[in-house]
């Protein structure tokens, strides 16, 4: 028995190791409140994402044991009436659900801390649930909590991450249509190179998020994939051998998701492999949207001694001290952002190959990662296309600094061959003229001729 606390805050529960003390109003019990008492590593706790599809298990869980017989239709109802209370009630939070991310690796006292509330909301005087027999009828830790991460991920690809994804899309390529007819300097290494359209430029960007939302979809199917009835290690022990197909229809006619049995209880028990799959999706993203970010940050750069092609919206103030001074705060963001998803999937790889013999034994922190990363991902892509479809071009200024690239010499390297060319460029770079100024003067060409080899709309 925990240390007794003696005052009228708190009530005496039982389970299988004695008393424990837990506060009066708690829809916890004893279990949740030994992994309260002995995990305090963090103040971070599951999302409340994960634990509705732990709330969201047991109901259909009930639900399938009613259907096989294996439950009571009065302890089921009971079930679903307090799952029902819990997700409809807001019900999820710290005060509910208060343990450590980082606690067993299995999750079993997230799982029992979720059997604990359900089974305190539907107990009454003609109805007494149990939260191990009743509430986690068929069911282990094991088993559940791969399932959630599998059911959280799913549900945010499918309902979140694909719509910001293709929002983002049609944002950039609109943006890119409106700009078809702006040109600006190119730039490899930092440096000037060849010109190109507002919207070619564009046009890649949209092809990266493009790749990452065929990437998003092409996931969906793989960790759709439910664990639940391979219970302990994957065998199904103490489950109906009809659960695991029933669990996996029932939950798919309930959400209207993809979900399916997997095609291997041990592996989903004892791998974590889709969840390093689908944070790989996210961390390739989360690539594509710092570089989308860094390069609005400079194109946006200056103004005055920055390059200054573009104008991002200005939405607060950018220094504490220097007047008037606005920042691009918004791909700022996103780049941090972009940093979070990244080293969250070493974290993620990191406990995916935990998985020792039947059972992997870092899925609470897997879990909490994997949700920051998808919750990341998504509200990075709703607010970076914000910033493209807002921006404003700097057209005029375009126009000057494309006058006077030299790399256009480029165009007139198959005309006057390559050494020529750089002696065109050296020369206008050193004396500060254009590039068709010194090739009139160094070349045989006429200016008519130049204008039409070094016209930038035919150079795109």
């Amino acid at each position: 028995m925990t240390k007794s606390r003696k005052n009228n805050q708190f009530r005496t529960e039982k389970d299988s190791m004695g008393e424990v003390e837990v506060p009066k109003e708690a829809l916890y019990a004893a279990q949740t409140q030994r992994a309260v008492d002995n995990f305090r590593i963090s103040p971070l706790t599951l999302p409340e994402d994960f634990i509705r599809q732990v709330v969201t298990i047991k109901q259909n869980a009930a639900e399938t044991n009613l259907e096989l017989g294996l439950l009571s239709k009065n302890k089921a109802q009971a079930i679903v009436t307090a799952t029902n209370q819990i997700l409809q009630k807001k019900l999820i939070n710290s005060d509910n659900f208060p343990i450590d991310v980082f606690q067993t690796g299995s999750g079993t006292s997230t799982n029992m801390n979720v059997n604990e509330v359900v089974a305190h909301l539907a107990s009454n005087s003609r109805t007494k649930v149990h939260p191990n027999d009743d509430v986690n009828m068929g069911q282990s830790s094991n088993d559940v909590i791969p399932t959630a991460i599998s059911m959280m991920a799913t549900e945010y690809l499918v309902k979140k991450l694909v719509p910001a994804l293709e929002n983002l899309i049609t944002v950039t390529k609109a943006k890119g249509q409106s700009l078809k007819n702006v040109i600006k300097t190119g730039r490899t290494h930092l440096m000037d190179a060849m010109p190109l359209s507002i919207q070619q430029e564009l046009s890649g960007w949209t092809y990266q998020v493009e790749l990452a939302l065929k990437n998003t979809k092409n996931i969906i199917p793989q960790v759709s994939e439910l664990a639940q009835g391979g219970t302990a290690i994957g065998t199904g022990i103490n489950s109906s051998t009809k659960f695991r197909t029933l669990f996996a229809k029932n939950l798919k006619t309930k959400t209207g998701l993809p979900y399916k049995k997997s095609g291997n209880a041990f592996a989903s028990i004892a791998g974590q492999d889709t969840s390093v799959a689908v944070s790989g999706v996210l961390n390739t993203l989360a690539t594509a949207l710092m570089k989308i970010s860094n390069d609005l940050r400079w194109m946006n750069s200056g103004p005055v001694s920055g390059l200054g092609e573009v104008r991002l919206k200005a939405i607060q103030p950018g220094s504490s001290i220097m007047p008037g001074k606005v920042n691009p705060v918004i791909p700022e963001a996103v780049t941090m952002a972009a940093a979070q998803i990244i080293g969250n999937h070493s974290s993620i790889t990191v406990g995916a190959q935990a998985g020792n013999f039947q059972l992997n034994v870092m899925l609470p922190m897997i879990a909490y990662n994997l949700h920051q990363s998808l919750e990341l991902a998504t509200n990075a892509s709703l607010q970076i296309a914000d910033t493209i479809k807002d921006f404003e071009v700097n057209q005029d200024f375009l126009e000057q600094q494309l006058s006077k690239n030299a790399i256009l010499a480029t165009a007139l390297a198959p005309e006057i061959g390559y050494e020529k060319a750089s002696e065109v460029v050296y020369k206008a770079r050193r004396e500060e003229r254009s590039i068709l100024d010194v090739a009139v003067e160094l070349t045989t060409l006429s200016e008519k001729e130049l204008e039409k080899i070094l016209d930038p709309k035919k150079l795109i």
